[in-house]
């Protein structure tokens, strides 16, 4: 029972909420809310401040550089609460935008707190199948026919070569292929959407339904026409969850920040009677461009 409690994002997200807002309020005394009161620079804030210092610089400050730091961390810290005091954070874009920025990097940091087993991986994955397609690839062989060279002929010569080549012998396929410098007389284990950069969309789906080991064409491409021989081919389909571990986990942690993110949000917005008054007449439409 209490295993299955700490695993609940809500429950994540308080016991990040209260360290976060417990940290705060130790390296930040809260301000006087009408101004002025007491400012402490504490062991454990000027701790962070040389800490900020040597990430930055890669070595610690000098005493004179922390005297500096501490003077400067003292008028923000007089300068922010004076603007407080004056009411200058309200009705702030920017400044709503960093708090609302800021209560949702609360409940992230509680989502990322929740490692999934193998069992939320592999329902996850079985759930959303076509994120995680594998494309089918093939081993293969091509012979080129240029047609402007053998437009007379090319039907018969490619009947010839297809024969030569299925019986076997001494006929070697990159002797007979036509000159063609972009392309190679065998590919190994390349993806479907690879054949279809190098040879067009057509051509792939007629190279990944022929049969292997034998010889067969014409097929055509963008170049011309090719013989070509499959020697194998392996069905793409969905992954198997060790094969895209990685994907899986990444987007099931995106669906879970959202969950936690919109969890949050109701449970927040519950506290609030909200009111929202319309204007009795609506502005029309800019007119467009």
């Amino acid at each position: 029972m209490l295993r299955s409690l700490l695993r609940e994002p809500l429950v994540h997200f308080l016991l990040l909420g209260t360290a976060l807002f417990a940290l705060d309020a130790w390296l930040r005394p809260p301000p006087d809310s009408a101004g002025g009161g007491e400012i402490v620079v504490g062991e454990a804030r000027i701790r962070n401040l040389a800490q900020n210092f040597r990430r930055t610089w890669q070595r610690p400050p000098t005493r004179a550089e922390l005297d500096g730091l501490v003077q400067d961390y003292i008028r923000e810290e007089v300068l922010y609460r004076e603007a407080l005091a004056l009411g200058l954070d309200r009705d702030d874009t920017i400044i709503r935008r960093r708090l609302r920025q800021k209560m949702e990097f609360v409940s992230d940091e509680a989502a990322a707190l929740a490692a999934p087993t193998d069992k939320e991986l592999a329902d996850y994955l079985a759930a959303h199948p076509d994120q995680f397609q594998v494309a089918p690839r093939a081993t293969f062989s091509q012979v080129y026919l240029d047609p402007q060279r053998r437009a007379k002929t090319l039907d018969g010569d490619a009947k010839r070569l297809i024969d030569a080549l299925n019986a076997g012998g001494s006929a070697k396929p990159e002797k007979l292929s036509d000159s063609l410098l972009l392309l190679e007389p065998h590919y190994e284990d390349v993806t479907k959407p690879v054949v279809s950069r190098l040879f067009g969309d057509k051509f792939a789906e007629a190279l990944f339904e022929q049969p292997v080991g034998r010889w067969v064409g014409p097929i055509a491409s963008g170049y011309g026409v090719h013989l070509v021989r499959l020697d194998s081919m392996t069905p793409g389909g969905t992954a198997a969850l060790e094969e895209v571990r990685p994907l899986v986990q990444r987007e099931w942690a995106n669906v879970r920040r959202k969950e936690l993110r919109e969890a949050l949000y109701d449970k927040l917005r519950a506290k609030y009677n909200v009111t929202v008054k319309l204007p009795e007449t609506v502005p029309p439409e800019a007119p467009k461009p």
